[in-house]
Parts: structure tokens; C-alpha cells; sequence
């Protein structure tokens, strides 16, 4: 079973042409012009607000042109890109295909991103979960990592925005899902690891999360060991349909965690409705919670909800000593932060 969904990349035409550019105002081509006259760019005014230029290679120009701070976000959505290949001739059903150069810049990250999937250059790295009661690792986080071709790492943050822009999150969860369990299994990782994943990516959980269940089997995992972590609950409009996934991943013998707790209302009431196995109570309750009383209060009834629903609690962003004293003293089961350890590529084996 396949969709167009799971088989279509983006893609940008890497050839010459000519490329026609509109613009909404007079103002904003006389700025394209100053732009293309500062890279001694020849173009020819068809009218005031459009220009034609001929261009070796569209995707370096498009990626010059994205990458100069010259135009912002606003001044982009103003901008229209029409590209015609060498011998190509305008048409009607052509102008039909003219993009913003705010979606170009979209599709542009979106390709990139789709390249370093296709490449396998997506790595993870693990943070430790600690169990508070024993000081020992409970398992780790996965945490996914691009990698560029100069071998610099590219952050989470970087790749879930091309995600986003480029309507690649689809793409991108289930490769960081798949990174996950091979890296995992290749550092012979035997205690749990978390695997976050992002709801609204997924559209059908049988279809969409057949080849996460198909590698945790294929590599080995005891089932109980993969814990797949909610992120974004607070923005899940279809309550319903987060509860299908969660039912298809415990079905498979899974568990599920919910990331983020105590950050809002929408949070603390997903507790109640989602009755996940681990809450992660969300790090700006813990910071300097031990001289917080707003933020213990939160954290007590965090906890108070989720121990009479037999849910483990985890806190998260522990980064000093007396943070990870107060949390353990107040019923916290695990902790995660950056006093234990900060992710890396190899997962630390003991505290």
C-alpha cells in the first residue's frame, strides 16, 4: 500500500532558462532590480513590475537569492517566480505554475531536507533518563541530528522548520523513527528509549507507522522497550485521532509518553484523556523549582494526578543538583537534563 503522500519528494529543475520575476508593487522590482544590478545580472523590463532574465543553473540562483537578507518574509510573499527551461515557450497553463519566492525558499529547504533523507544523513543522538530511586539509567532520548556534508551537525530545530515549510514532516518523523531504532540498535542500546513523534504527521497509523513496527521487530526490540513520545499534544486539534495512534502503538505492545506537561491547560487536561504510561513534566516548571513555589505547586498536582493513574513521572531540563534533589523528594520517578548529561552520539553508559 503506498500514497502519493509517502512517494513524492520535492524537487527544483537544477537546469538554465529563463526566468520570468513579478512583482506586486514598483517598489519591490526596483528593489529586485538593485539586487540583480549589485550581482551584474543582465535583465530585460517587460513592464514596470516585471523582469526577465536568463539564469545557468535555477536552483543556485533560487538559493542565492533565498539565502541574502535583502527581502523579508512579507517582501518574498511579494515576488512571483515563473521559471522556463532552455527552448521552453510561455503559456497560459505555465503561468499557472508561477510561485512565490517565499514557496520557492519553502521548496528549497524542503528539497535539501529530502536529500539528506535520501542520502541517510540522519543521525541520533541520546540523552540519559535517569530512575530516580536507584541513580541509574532508565533509558535514553533520541534525538534526531542532519548531517551536513561538511560533516557539521544540523539541529532538530533546523529540520522539523524545512519540515514544516516544505510539507516534509510526513518524511521526516518517520525517517527520525527509523534513525532512532537502527542507531539504537547498532549501540546496542538494551534499556528504553524514548522516540518522539509528531501526531499531526501521521494521517493513518496502520499505513503511516507500518515500517516503525516493522524495524523494532526486525531488529529485536523488546516492545516494551520503545516509548514513543507525544510532542506538540498542545497543538492536536483532533483529540480522536491522537487517541488512534496511541491505540495502534499499544497494540503493538509499546508505550507512550506525553511531552511537555504543565506547560499549559491543554496539557494537563491530555492527561486525564490520553492516560499516557510516563508524563514528562515540562523543563520551565523544573528551572530553579526548588525556589518556585508556583512552579512546585504545578509540579505536586502534576504529580498527584498522574500517581493516582498509575503514570510514572519524568522531569525534564534538570540541570542542578538542587532541582534533581527537590523532584526526587517530591515523587518524580525519572529526570532528564543536562546534569546527568547532554545528548551524544554515544549514549553515556553510566552516571
Amino acid at each position: 500500500m503506498s500514497c502519493d503522500k509517502c512517494q513524492t519528494l520535492p524537487s527544483l529543475p537544477k537546469k538554465g532558462g529563463d526566468l520570468i520575476i513579478s512583482c506586486d508593487v514598483q517598489e519591490m522590482a526596483d528593489k529586485m532590480k538593485s539586487y540583480l544590478d549589485q550581482k551584474t545580472i543582465n535583465y530585460q523590463i517587460e513592464d514596470p513590475q516585471t523582469l526577465w532574465i536568463h539564469v545557468d543553473g535555477f536552483t543556485l540562483f533560487l538559493r542565492e537569492l533565498c539565502e541574502t537578507q535583502t527581502f523579508s518574509k512579507i517582501e518574498r510573499n511579494a515576488i512571483h517566480l515563473l521559471f522556463l527551461e532552455n527552448g521552453e515557450t510561455l503559456s497560459p497553463s505555465k503561468l499557472r505554475m508561477m510561485k512565490t519566492l517565499q514557496q520557492y525558499k519553502d521548496l528549497a529547504g524542503a528539497e535539501y531536507l529530502s536529500s539528506l533523507i535520501t542520502k541517510g544523513a540522519l543521525t541520533t543522538h541520546f540523552q540519559p533518563i535517569v530512575d530516580l530511586a536507584t541513580d541509574t539509567i532508565y533509558g535514553y532520548e533520541s534525538l534526531a541530528r542532519g548531517v551536513s556534508e561538511d560533516g557539521t551537525l544540523i539541529y532538530p530545530d533546523r529540520l522539523f522548520q524545512w519540515g514544516r515549510e516544505g510539507d516534509m514532516l510526513f518524511y521526516l518523523d518517520r525517517a527520525c523513527r527509523e534513525s532512532s531504532l537502527k542507531t539504537a540498535a547498532v549501540k546496542h542500546i538494551a534499556s528504553k528509549v524514548f522516540i518522539n513523534f509528531i501526531p499531526t504527521a501521521i494521517y493513518d497509523p496502520e499505513h503511516c507507522l507500518q515500517s516503525t513496527v516493522k524495524w523494532a521487530k526486525e531488529l529485536d526490540f523488546d516492545p516494551k522497550n520503545i516509548i514513543f513520545e507525544v510532542i506538540e499534544s498542545d497543538h492536536v486539534d483532533d483529540l480522536e485521532h491522537l487517541k488512534k495512534i496511541l491505540a495502534f502503538y499499544r497494540s503493538q505492545g509499546f508505550l507512550v509518553a506525553l511531552d511537555d506537561v504543565g506547560s499549559g491547560y491543554a496539557s494537563l487536561n491530555m492527561i486525564a484523556k490520553l492516560r499516557p504510561d510516563i508524563v514528562k513534566i515540562d523543563r520551565e516548571i523544573i528551572d530553579y523549582i526548588d525556589t518556585n513555589e508556583v512552579n512546585q505547586s504545578i509540579f505536586r498536582a502534576i504529580v498527584t494526578i498522574a500517581k493516582e493513574n498509575g503514570i510514572l513521572v519524568l522531569a525534564e531540563g534538570v540541570e542542578r543538583l538542587e532541582e534533581a534533589a527537590f523532584c526526587a523528594k517530591e515523587g518524580a520517578d525519572l529526570a532528564q537534563g543536562y546534569y546527568y548529561g547532554k545528548p551524544s552520539a554515544e549514549p553515556i553508559r553510566r552516571l
